[in-house]
């Protein structure tokens, strides 16, 4: 029961990433008065699959494909969003059309206003955009009222929220940024991987050329707890300049990096190298992994008023994420440490796999190619 709990774990983790990467639009919304203004991003990608943008089928889409389709874009998108102030319908008109690049690709960007009947003490947002397609799509709300900033995640589950439109406190805001910090570690399956690759080695030791298990559990906590540290330390390091601007690099080569570090991690795990000394893999490609964590925050946003409060509460909702995933592998792994299963199947085979499709994102991101659909 253990090994098929272990792995199904391994293959649900896997098995997210080869189905694709979840998609994920990004609604900038601002009231003031009677009128809601806002931004939405969505993913061309996505947008390509729902209303067909490419429409010479060459692979590419292009400004003027994407142009010749802001009707068809506008009707499909905002058929799916619905505003209102104190119960009454706001309706939405788009004022500007831009092409965006975020750290997953190009973005559609509509800019609207929503005229309101009044102003109103409470706001209500339903979105159902894309959630008949893809189930595990969702939208990433940033509300700014008054100079002050919320965030939220709308998903099938969650697909109608109100929020009083009043200026969040401090602590709202330190909550918000913490769930979306959660959130993203979860779908962070580059992060993860990673994360898997350092840790599948815990509860084994290579000795006389091959892994065997070790006798305690202790040992086992300790090197997790070291691996885990050290991850935390480095990617906060660099999430934290990054985020407040002080460090910038290039996106792709970040996410290069990132591709490069699953890689040589699971490697690891084949022809073992830094037997001991894989707190030190993970503190070094930790720091590249924090500019990762930057983009997506980049992304949200950061509240003026409580900018330093909101970076904390997004990196603890990282760390949460993170132990979280820890708690649920260290005691099956320990469990099953003994057996030709976990030293074969999960720990050399899964970091076969974890290699092979690490490889494709280097290549993919790289080259600016995509190989296969995820």
């Amino acid at each position: 029961m253990m090994r098929i709990a272990l792995f199904g774990f391994l293959l649900l983790c896997v098995s997210s990433v080869l189905a694709h990467k979840p998609s994920d639009s990004y609604l900038g919304v601002s009231v003031a008065g009677d009128t809601v203004r806002g931004q939405w991003d969505i993913a061309l990608r996505d947008l390509d699959f729902a209303v067909g943008l490419d429409s010479n089928g060459d692979g590419e889409i292009t400004w003027g494909e994407v142009r010749a389709r802001h009707p068809d874009i506008d009707a499909y998108a905002f058929s799916r969003l619905t505003i209102a102030l104190d119960g009454k319908p706001c309706q939405p008109r788009v004022t500007e059309h831009l092409v965006d690049r975020h750290s997953d690709g190009a973005y559609a960007v509509l800019r609207f206003e929503a005229p309101c009947q009044q102003a109103g003490a409470s706001l209500t947002i339903g979105y159902q955009l894309f959630f008949d397609l893809d189930p595990q799509h969702k939208g990433l709300l940033r509300l700014e009222f008054e100079g002050g900033t919320r965030t939220a995640i709308f998903s099938p589950d969650t697909a109608q929220q109100s929020y009083e439109l009043i200026k969040p406190s401090r602590l709202a805001q330190f909550f918000d940024y913490a769930r979306e910090g959660v959130w993203h570690i979860w779908i962070g399956f580059d992060h993860i991987l990673f994360l898997l690759s350092l840790l599948l080695p815990a509860v084994v030791v290579f000795r006389q050329n091959v892994w065997q298990p070790v006798g305690r559990f202790k040992p086992a906590f300790w090197d997790v707890l070291k691996i885990v540290t050290a991850f935390t330390v480095a990617h906060s390091i660099t999430l934290s300049l990054a985020a407040l601007g002080v460090i910038a690099l290039p996106t792709r080569l970040t996410e290069s990096a990132i591709a490069l570090s699953v890689v040589l991690a699971a490697l690891n795990n084949i022809y073992p190298l830094f037997q001991g000394r894989r707190w030190m893999v993970a503190f070094g490609f930790g720091l590249i992994h924090g500019f990762g964590f930057a983009s997506v925050l980049a992304d949200l946003g950061l509240p003026r008023d409580a900018l330093l409060l909101a970076l904390v509460g997004f990196n603890l909702g990282v760390e949460t994420g993170q132990l979280a995933i820890v708690a649920v592998f260290l005691p099956l792994a320990f469990s099953l440490r003994s057996g030709w299963f976990y030293r074969r199947v999960v720990l050399f085979g899964g970091s076969i796999l974890i290699t092979l499709l690490a490889l494709v994102w280097l290549v993919e991101r790289a080259f600016n190619l995509k190989i296969i659909g995820f």
